[in-house]
């Protein structure tokens, strides 16, 4: 074998080691570098979606989210659970996961701890926004006057969506 197809040979052995790599450890649990990127699996188990969602906010950390359609990529989001669904937020940017739920229908899963439910979001808006960011925010520990970091909106701009069960 010539050394320019060794060469390439083990090129693509790197770079497939590199994307297998990816796709069996993403999502990581960071907000910089490498933890930005998004995963392809969601993992857990198919659960049925009870009638109140509240018992999940005794799981820590945040759930994974993943939506229907092409590319379906795994995300972290911070939640409450609430009678009927799960409320989720997001700044008002036209960021990734928010944009994706309003283009496709909402339809997709939550995993929270092991649990994974079919769910479908819906972005809330009027006077109940505020009656759901405000549970967001509480949970986070803020008011909805306050930002979550430095240079962001006040919560109270943010977007919420609910998830409820698909059927």
């Amino acid at each position: 074998m010539s050394k320019p197809k060794i060469a390439g040979v083990a090129a693509g052995v790197i770079l497939l080691a590199i994307i297998l790599g990816w796709l069996f450890t993403a999502p990581y649990l960071s907000n910089q570098g490498l933890g930005r990127l998004p995963g392809l699996f969601i993992g857990g188990t198919a659960t049925d979606a009870p009638d109140d969602f509240s018992y999940l906010n005794g799981v820590p950390g945040p759930m994974k989210m993943k939506q229907k359609g092409f590319p379906e990529l795994v995300v972290y989001l911070s939640f409450v659970g609430a009678p009927g669904g799960v409320i989720s937020a997001t700044r008002p940017d036209a960021g990734y996961w928010g944009e994706r739920v309003k283009e496709r229908g909402g339809d997709g899963w939550l995993r929270v701890g092991d649990e994974t439910f079919a769910m479908t979001a819906t972005q809330i808006v009027g006077p109940q926004h505020l009656v759901m960011m405000e549970q967001w925010a509480a949970k986070s520990g803020r008011s909805l006057d306050e930002s979550l970091y430095s240079g962001s909106e006040p919560l109270r701009e943010w977007e919420v969506y609910f998830w409820t069960p698909r059927s």
